[in-house]
């Protein structure tokens, strides 16, 4: 059973940083690429940030240069390091893994979650 178990929000200051966590089971970690998105409100769940599975990233354009996707695959956990926050970036965030079970199969998507990222002006 895929489960994804985030951590780290809270309420920062602009210009503040924040460090998200996502402890992953139920499937094997590090074969997989890892994302990370966010919603806020009234808005569509948006891609904030990926990591493949061999370590490349790639970033939103909203948040270039602000924030950092990191994995320890020994932990089964994937890091979002938050830096220069702005009240635009006030969202929940999520966690989440695209598996596809057979060859043929539709992708699934799991999320975890969530967890509430406020930035005060």
């Amino acid at each position: 059973q895929v489960r994804l178990v985030e951590s780290g929000g809270g309420l920062v200051q602009a210009g503040e940083s924040l460090s998200l966590s996502c402890v992953a089971s139920g499937f094997y970690f590090a074969y997989r690429d890892m994302h990370w998105y966010r919603q806020s409100a009234g808005k569509q769940r948006e891609l904030v940030a990926t990591i493949t599975d061999n370590g490349a990233t790639n970033f939103a354009d909203s948040v270039k240069g602000r924030f950092g996707i990191s994995r320890d695959n020994a932990k089964s956990t994937v890091y979002l390091q938050m830096n220069s926050l702005k009240p635009e970036d006030t969202a929940v965030y999520f966690c989440n893994v695209k598996i596809r079970r057979t060859v043929l199969g539709a992708e699934e998507d799991y999320w975890g979650q969530g967890t509430q990222v406020t930035v005060s002006t």
